[in-house]
Parts: C-alpha cells; structure tokens; sequence
C-alpha cells in the first residue's frame, strides 16, 4: 500500500480516515506547525484542536452524523474530536471512562497513567491493546480506531528488519490475537470485519544532517539583508520543510533552493508547487504549507538544530518521511472478516482508498475521498 507524501505518522493516519491527502486535509508534521516571531525553531503542537489541525471530514464524523457510535485508542489529531464517543488517549487521564474502567480491573493504576510515556513501549501497547478489548466488550462501537505504537518506537531505535523490530512485530501480532480472540468470545465474529494497516514503511540511515545549520552557514541573503525575510525549517527525517516569509518570498524561496540543492544528503530540492503534485499543500491555502520540500539521500536523515557540525555519522537507526516512491516507504494492509472476499491478493494501490472502503462496509457516504473503494476485496 502507498502512502501519501509525506510519510510521517499522523498525515498518513489522518488518510485513512478521511481518504483525502495532506494538499486537503491539511497534517503535514505530527501535530500543528507552529512558528516563532524570528528566526527559531518551529514548534509542532500535538495536542492542537482536531477542528483546527484537520481540514477534511474524518470517517467518525460521517459516521457519527448518521446516528453511529465510534471510539478510538491511541489514534492521532483527534484532540477535541467531538464525535468520539469512547477514547483511550495518547496520554490517558483519569477523566477517562476507559481509563476508570481498566483501574477498576486492575488492569491499570493511576500512577502508571500519570507516568504512562515513561513506561515501556511494549506494555503500553498491551494497555492500548486492553483498552480496545474494554470499548469493544462494554460498548461495542461501529468503528473503532486503534494505533499500536511499538513497531514505530523500536524501528527510529534501530531500524527496521532488526531483532528489535522483530520483537516489536511479534508484539503487535499477539495484541492482534488478542483482540480477535475477544471478538470472538464476545460473539460478534461474524459482525466485525478488520482492517490491519500501517502508515508508512521504514528506512535506515547512518547520517544525519541538519538545515538550519547549513542556512546559518550559507544562507544566500546573510551578506545583504537577511533581515527582510524570515526562514524556518523543519526536519522530519527524510525530508525538511522550508518555510520562507517576506516581501521577496519568490525570489528568496528561488534562491534558497539553490543554495540546499548542495548541502550534503540532500537528494532533491521541490518548490512549492512541485511539492502540491506530489500531494503537499498549496501555497496561501495554510500555514502549513512548505515553500521548500527537501527529500534525504538514501541512508541519511534530516534533524533538527542550529548548532554543531552540518552532517555526522550515527550507529545504524531507522527514519520514515522519504518520498512515497520510495519502496521502503510502502506500508502494510490486510483486511478480513464477513465482509471480506477470503484469498485476495492486491497488487499496489493508494491508502486514499482506505477510507471510501471503510465507508462502503459501514454503508456511509464519503464522496470527498480522492480514492476509490476497495470493491475487488468486498463481498
């Protein structure tokens, strides 16, 4: 399954359930870009309101308008998301009836609730894992939206196809099984029908690389006025976002793409609209929207920071955000259940068309989706 551009977690997740890429729905970084009065790094605020971060109609709130129930567990730019009834956040708070419910099974305690992003990786995807088995029991929601997190976690540590990852694989598998089984010893195994996907693929990288400190060194406005425009970057790994403001905003957006066309690990500079075809947004439709698009060279990865070397050389990890071209950027997707033609084999296709799938199996209308459903998969 291809992902859309660019490959990094809650622009894809937020795909899936609105079948609309980041040039409408508008996630491009894990939360909302924010940026500073001069020339600092950009902040990315994860818990900014869904109706401000996402600017597309999500399956929940179709769902929703059409008298359905829905929950979620560790799902992404949901922040606010009033048509969701039943939630397990990313960061769990007692106010949470889920949560209260998992105390009162001693499955929880409040102090590994306040200190749950300290705890491990693996367990907190076993508490996700027991939270979606506890809405599934006690509510039976028509679409739930679960996110394992470890496979993500332990890839960045590692890499991907590395015994850690492995582990982590065979982690998400057993809270896999583990939901199945409590379907099926609930008697709704002939009412559920799943879809199993992730968000993007992985690569490795021995090199990082860092823009803002290559700007600093050979930004090619600092012998004249760099004081008439402003430029912020944002690394995400395989690729950085360019952000340039002021009155010369084309001609220094021109002349910006020249000078990182030769930073070293930089494959490929995109304006803005080169960047729009490959699915990013438009220009002047949010502040979202990059004027710059850097993609990394295979094994290295863009960073964050203004300070220290321009490129160095790190132990073996794992980075995702490359263009969607990119094989290794290729995501998984299994679908199964009464819903579901058994022995399909798909060859590749766009997660744009998750969604309208989605909808068709619930029988909701999503007619702003880009892609179409899955009906070769469908009974």
């Amino acid at each position: 399954m291809i992902p859309i551009n660019p490959t990094v977690t809650w622009p894809n997740h937020t795909t899936l359930i609105t079948g609309v890429d980041a040039s409408r729905h508008h996630v491009v970084a894990n939360g909302l870009l924010v940026f500073p009065e001069d020339n600092g790094a950009v902040q990315v605020k994860p818990d900014a309101d869904k109706s401000v971060l996402v600017h597309a109609r999500t399956l929940y709130d179709v769902a929703a308008e059409h008298g359905l129930s829905t929950g979620q567990v560790d799902w992404v730019a949901v922040s606010g998301a009033k048509n969701i009834r039943w939630q397990f956040a990313e960061k769990p708070t007692m106010d949470s009836s889920i949560v209260k419910d998992l105390i009162d099974d001693k499955l929880l305690t409040q102090d590994e609730v306040e200190h749950f992003g300290s705890t491990s990786p693996a367990w907190r995807d076993q508490i996700r894992t027991d939270a979606a088995i506890d809405i599934l029991e006690r509510h039976t929601p028509d679409l739930l939206l679960v996110h394992l997190l470890e496979t993500d976690t332990l890839q960045h540590l590692y890499g991907p196809l590395t015994p850690a990852a492995y582990a982590a694989y065979a982690n998400a598998d057993h809270c896999l099984a583990r939901i199945v089984a409590a379907v099926r010893d609930s008697g709704l195994r002939d009412r559920v029908t799943y879809i199993v996907a992730s968000d993007h693929g992985f690569s490795t990288y021995r090199h990082l690389v860092r823009p803002r400190v290559y700007l600093r060194q050979h930004d090619p406005a600092s012998d004249s006025n760099p004081s008439s425009r402003t430029v912020w970057v944002k690394s995400e790994g395989g690729h950085a976002d360019v952000f340039v403001q002021g009155a010369d905003k084309a001609q220094a957006s021109a002349k910006l793409a020249l000078a990182f066309a030769a930073m070293p690990g930089v494959e490929h500079v995109y304006s803005n609209e080169e960047a729009h075809r490959l699915g990013m947004p438009a220009s002047g439709t949010t502040s979202q929207a990059p004027d710059l698009w850097l993609t990394a060279s295979p094994g290295y990865a863009f960073e964050d920071g203004d300070t220290g070397e321009i490129e160095r050389d790190v132990p073996v990890s794992g980075q995702h955000g490359y263009p969607n071209t990119n094989p290794e950027m290729f995501a998984l997707f299994v679908a199964s259940g009464p819903r579901i033609k058994p022995g399909v084999s798909l060859p590749g296709f766009l997660n744009l068309q998750v969604a309208p799938t989605i909808a068709r199996i619930l029988g909701l209308p999503l007619p702003e989706a880009q892609g179409a459903p899955l009906l070769q998969i469908l009974r």
